[in-house]
This record gives structure tokens, sequence and C-alpha cells, in this order.
């Protein structure tokens, strides 16, 4: 073989062993990430239960599958970006923004999740769609207590959501994610007001009934 060839063996040989680093690395990555994404499952579950303990502490063991994730791509800049690697931080995201807003407490920013932005914005757009479930579970049991606090959270991620004007290329599809949201946030406004009238109405021929007796 010419010295040409000699050359573009060496290159090759390179960059056959760089592809069978990155596959064994994603080979193990991906274990992780299915794990991440189920424990996450299981959490979003929970807080629909109002198992908050349970849901917490799954979300931790997710948070600790992460980041064992995150050091396996540590070298391989190229699966920071892959759809399984973001899913699994999407699915962190989303159980621990539903179980913040649902418990009442503040929701976590992407630095203290330890993932990336686009990924966040995503978990969040996703929360909605959690939330509203467990507000039209919540009002089916006859409690429209949180209806409006909840509704104000929903209407807020919006808000944010509808602001992130880039690329999908950055935000990681954030637009079909905002018009679903936009789509949910809508159905959920118009079956709050529905059942907060009915509410009343059923309130008003109580009192008359009342007033009868």
């Amino acid at each position: 073989m010419s010295g040409s060839g000699d050359n573009l063996e060496k290159i090759a040989e390179q960059i056959r062993q760089d592809f069978t680093e990155l596959d064994a690395a994603r080979e193990k990555v991906l274990p992780c990430c299915r794990e991440v994404i189920r424990h996450c499952s299981q959490a979003i579950r929970a807080v629909h239960r109002q198992e908050f303990g349970k849901a917490a502490e799954l979300l931790q063991t997710a948070r600790g599958l992460l980041g064992e994730a995150g050091q396996m791509v540590a070298g391989y800049g190229e699966l920071n970006y892959t759809g399984f690697f973001r899913d699994a931080q999407k699915e962190y995201a989303e159980g621990s923004i539903l179980l913040s807003v649902v418990d009442g407490k503040s929701a976590p920013s992407p630095a203290e999740l330890g993932i990336d932005d686009a990924a966040y914005l995503n978990g969040m757009g996703e929360a909605v769609g959690e939330l509203r479930r467990y507000l039209l579970d919540s009002m089916r049991q006859g409690d429209v207590s949180r209806g409006e606090e909840l509704l104000q959270v929903m209407d807020d991620i919006y808000s944010v959501l509808v602001t992130m004007d880039f690329p999908d290329a950055i935000t990681g599809g954030l637009r079909r994610t905002t018009d679903m949201v936009r789509g949910v946030l809508e159905k959920t406004r118009s079956d709050l007001t529905l059942i907060v009238q009915q509410k009343g109405l059923e309130n008003r021929l109580e009192q008359i009934r009342e007033d009868k007796r």
C-alpha cells in the first residue's frame, strides 16, 4: 500500500476505535437512562396518589442515576445531546416540578436539578399535562379549593415557554411542547369554569332546600 494508503488506514483505525468506545459508552448509558425514566414515571404516579414522600424518594434515586449517566457521557460530548439522555433529563424535570407545585413549593431551577435548559423547559411543559390530570382528579372528588392556584401555575408556565423564541435545534423542539401546553391550558380553564359554576349552582340549590325546611 502506498504511503497515502497507509495514512488513511491509520486514520480509519483511529475512527473505528473512537466509534467502538462511543458505542460502548452508549450501551452503558442507555439502561441507566431507562431507569431514570422508570423512577420518574413512578414518582409522578405517587404524586397523583398524594404519596409525596415516596415521590421524593423516587426522584432522589432518579437524580443519582442521572448523575451516573452524566459521568458516563462526560467524555463523549455527542451523547450529551442524544434523545435518550435528554428524555431522561426531561422526565426528571417533569416529576420534580410536578411534585414541587402540587406540594405548594417553588419550582426548582435547572441548576438545582443539574440538567440543561432545553430539557428543563420541555419537562416543565410536560408537567402542565400532569397538573391538569391532578386538578381534574381533585375536581372529580369535589375538591376545587386549589383550582385557581394550579391553573395560575399552568398559566405562568405557558407565559414562560411562549417567550422562548429560539430555533428548535436549541430548545429541543420546545415549540411543539408550547403548543401542547396552550391546548391543555385552554381545556383546563374551560373545565374549571364549568365545575365552579356547577358547584355554585349546587350550593344555591342546597341553600334553597335549607331555607324551605
